[in-house]
């Protein structure tokens, strides 16, 4: 007889008598895991970004370092003839592109330079500080003498008062026509509110240890024992300036009542007063004077690290600190 019931299949399972069911999970654990995990995946992404910027600052601190390093490799090493430019541009001071302190290091690259032929000075400047003047004035001739290298200055659009000064050291100034040359004078400017100060009431109160020690101060009446003082140190300051221009121009300057004046004059007028000796620009002078028209600059410039500091102030050297500070800890 057939069955129903299949013996072949295995019976049901029983729940064992008497043992309870595995508590479920409580809720409010759940959501805790929940939030552990999203908060770990998180600090995971966040810690990547912060790895991310931090490279970043890294990589442009190095390109800051690099292309500053750079500057001072500013001239292509090269053996052909050639003839080297310094650029003396703007005012002459301290903390500028005309200081002593660049034109110096970039005179020195181009007297040593045995591949170049002569050195050119491309002059645009109104003057500025008698002291960078003459220091630059004087290591010209010292490195003329020692390397036996004909030194040309080309005028562009102004050679005034320093600015004439360091030209004086070349052994020839060439202008355009329409060039602006001289002024070879000395001034000391300042302002005095003391009238104002007395129409207003303002009562000037200055202590000083030693009868000069406030000399020329403005809010002060102007006391002519100083005043004679002060134009005596001038006088002295404008014949050394006469000096240099009559040791540099020799026979060629042909002085009248107003060459020291500090008047100034055009290119073709200087031409003709001996300030100047010919027209001619910087093409013109590598060349049909010095015989090489390759030009190669040696003067100090502004580079991509330079700008990239202006223009983001400390901002960029402070990222870099940060990310130098916190790169240790990084996991």
């Amino acid at each position: 007889m057939s069955s129903n019931t299949d013996d072949s299949l295995p019976p049901p399972m029983q729940e064992p008598v008497g043992v309870p069911p595995p508590p479920a999970a409580p809720l409010n654990e759940t959501l805790l895991a929940q939030l552990a995990r999203d908060f770990l995946r998180e600090r995971r992404v966040e810690r990547r970004w912060r790895t991310v910027f931090r490279l970043f600052w890294l990589m442009l601190a190095g390109l800051l370092v690099y292309t500053l390093w750079l500057q001072g490799r500013h001239v292509t090493p090269t053996t052909a003839p050639h003839t080297a430019l310094v650029e003396v541009r703007g005012e002459i001071a301290a903390d500028t592109e005309a200081s002593a302190e660049l034109l110096l290091a970039a005179l020195r690259d181009a007297f040593k330079d045995e591949a170049a032929q002569a050195v050119v000075l491309r002059i645009n400047s109104p003057g500025g500080s008698p002291v960078q003047a003459g220091i630059v004035y004087d290591e010209i001739k010292r490195l003329k003498k020692q390397y036996d290298k004909p030194v040309y200055a080309v005028v562009e659009e102004m050679c005034a008062s320093g600015a004439y000064y360091i030209a004086a050291a070349a052994d020839e100034i060439f202008v355009d026509k329409a060039s602006v040359v001289g002024s070879i004078g000395v001034l000391m400017d300042g302002f005095g509110f003391t009238g104002l100060m007395d129409k207003l009431g303002i009562e000037r109160r200055l202590l000083t240890a030693g009868e000069n020690k406030g000399m020329l101060d403005p809010f002060s009446p102007l006391v002519p024992k100083q005043r004679a003082y002060a134009q005596a140190m001038l006088d002295q300051i404008h014949q050394q300036f006469i000096a240099v221009v009559r040791e540099g121009r020799g026979k060629r300057l042909k002085e009248t009542p107003d060459t020291f004046s500090g008047l100034f004059w055009n290119g073709e007028q200087a031409v003709q007063l001996g300030l100047a000796d010919r027209f001619g620009n910087l093409d013109f002078v590598a060349r049909e004077v010095v015989k090489a028209e390759e030009v190669i600059d040696y003067t100090p410039k502004d580079n991509v690290a330079e700008r990239l500091a202006k223009r983001f102030g400390a901002g960029v050297g402070a990222g870099a600190v940060r990310a130098l500070r916190e790169l240790a800890p990084i996991r």
